[in-house]
């Protein structure tokens, strides 16, 4: 592959089934996740269901899948906006430098514009400095905390 490729980003594909799964493996391995094909291919299911919430973008150059972006819409009722939710964003570690990541976040940007959302929104963690990198380049950091709470059984009544 050369370094000078032109990057395409469409839509994930059927076909792109294979290299999405090893690239979205790789991406639960870097957030030190267990291994779960049950995980996996419970994730694939939902972005090649149409009526499934999660949609995926794939990044590619020369025929090979170097990256993807899950993506959902929501709402945000204290602003009354919609938007477009980057849920995860992976890039080849081989080909990480290449505009890549860059590509895929100013798809996502063209079509919340194109949908007439309010913009694009995401997370990282914290100790993700190479990924804020770019981020800081694209877009300014929230002042929100993120919070995780586990979900509690009903009380009896």
């Amino acid at each position: 592959m050369s370094n000078h490729s032109h990057t395409t980003v469409r839509f994930l594909a059927p076909a792109d089934e294979p290299r999405w799964r090893a690239l979205f493996r790789a991406y639960r391995e870097f957030y030190r996740l267990p291994e779960s094909e049950e995980v996996v291919s419970r994730a694939w299911g939902w972005m090649m269901d149409p009526r499934h919430e999660c949609n995926a973008l794939v990044a590619e150059a020369d025929g090979e899948v170097l990256g993807f972006a899950h993506h959902r819409r929501f709402s945000a009722p204290y602003t009354g906006t919609t938007h477009l939710f980057l849920d995860d964003l992976f890039t080849d570690p081989a080909v990480r430098g290449r505009g890549v990541g860059r590509a895929l976040i100013t798809r996502l940007r063209e079509m919340a514009a194109a949908e007439g959302r309010a913009g694009v929104q995401w997370v990282t963690a914290a100790d993700n400095h190479q990924a804020q990198a770019l981020y800081n380049t694209l877009a300014t950091p929230a002042s929100w905390i993120t919070y995780d709470a586990e979900p509690l059984p009903r009380a009896a009544e």
